[in-house]
């Protein structure tokens, strides 16, 4: 079983693929979302959950969502009939960073993709590069909340603390118009889901060829969660604008 078929077993019960509740996800929206009619873009869309909310939220909303892996853009598709916003919604079978479009955003989202670019700079340049003037990111990112082991730096990446990583951020030219970090009951529940959606998954099917290595995936990051990195990661949400245009 490849990578992403994994990460779509896992999020079967988070469907935003962060630590992030269904009340964070509203309010950072909502802060995105001025307005009301805008269009956005996300990068690394998956299935598409954000757009999804943001067009069920806002009738006049336009959405366009990138990604590389077919079967989740074909779930974003079925989800997007089902609610009936599929015709304000463009989805992209391919690479973040060769997106290319004729249109402006007013709203560029990356939640969980900014390994796709190289980091968190690089994503806000690619993003910037799809701004419309006064235009908005929305964007997700680790932290360290406390000095990491080099097993949890080795295992998750080279991630700074939130102090530095609001300062790396304002020097690139970025003003935060909202922020949210998320609570440790939003970092527990997304571990215990992933990993417990991928246990129940191998659990309900023991004969899947695949059956034990998932299990055993599941058994693995679990055990690696708790042991190196629940107690020092950190995750916070931006909504940024470009201190001058």
């Amino acid at each position: 079983m490849n990578r992403e078929q994994i990460s779509r077993l896992a999020h079967a019960n988070h469907p935003i693929k962060s630590p992030l509740d269904d009340d964070s996800v509203r309010q950072l929206l909502d802060r995105g979302i001025p307005r009301g009619d805008e269009r956005i873009l996300d990068f690394g869309c998956g299935g598409g959950e954000w757009l999804l909310r943001a067009l069920s939220a806002y009738p006049e909303l336009h959405a366009e969502g990138v990604d590389i892996d077919e079967g989740a853009l074909g779930d974003a598709r079925a989800a997007a009939n089902k609610l009936g916003v599929e015709e304000r919604l463009d989805l992209h079978h391919l690479s973040a960073a060769d997106f290319a479009s004729p249109h402006s955003f007013d709203l560029v989202l990356s939640f969980g993709a900014t390994h796709a670019f190289g980091g968190l700079l690089p994503t806000l340049v690619a993003a910037r590069k799809h701004l419309a003037p006064g235009g908005r990111v929305l964007i997700g990112e680790g932290f360290w909340d406390r000095e990491p082991s080099q097993e949890a730096v080795d295992m998750l990446g080279d991630f700074t603390d939130l102090a530095t990583t609001l300062d790396r951020v304002t020097a690139d030219g970025w003003t935060p118009v909202h922020g949210h970090v998320s609570t440790r009951q939003e970092l527990d529940d997304y571990e215990w889901a992933c990993w417990g959606s991928l246990a129940t998954w191998a659990l309900d099917h023991p004969a899947d060829p695949d059956s034990s290595q998932v299990l055993e995936t599941a058994t693995t990051r679990r055990a690696e969660w708790l042991r190196v990195y629940r107690d020092t990661w950190g995750f916070v949400s931006l909504v940024l604008r470009r201190t001058s245009d």
